[in-house]
């Protein structure tokens, strides 16, 4: 089975991936930091902006497989995947420490929320056939 809809997400998720792990990996090479944030806020926001990506976007991708695999309405799925791109393209530009209600933060977060929510709908919708 394919999943052309979901595939299309991924790839603009990989070079996202990818930045926020050169950002991490360079500022540990300045500090000389192998593990942890050496105390530097700049470590710790770019650590989080990594961790997050990480943490989102395996669960919905892993949502809209399975929404895609039970036939769920495409336009929702390609919402929930534009949806996800968005948020983490906004988030790491909002994430920061001494601004914790920045207005992209909250989009960023806000819009992995509503995949989520839309997904959910799609796959319950396709499964139960709501």
């Amino acid at each position: 089975m394919t999943f052309p809809i979901t595939s299309l997400y991924v790839l603009p998720l990989i070079p996202i991936f990818f930045w926020l792990f050169i950002r991490v990996s360079s500022r540990r090479t300045v500090l000389k930091a192998s593990i942890g944030n050496a105390n530097d806020t700049l470590l710790h926001e770019r650590i989080r902006h990594h961790g997050n990506f990480v943490e989102w976007v395996p669960f919905v991708l892993i949502l809209m497989l399975l929404a895609e695999a039970n036939g769920g309405n495409s336009i929702a799925i390609h919402s929930a995947g534009g949806l996800l791109v968005l948020g983490r393209v906004l988030h790491p530009m909002g994430l920061k420490a001494d601004h914790p209600a920045h207005p992209l933060r909250i989009a960023g977060n806000s819009t992995n929320l509503l995949s989520v929510v839309i997904l959910t709908v799609v796959i319950a919708m396709a499964r139960f056939g709501f």
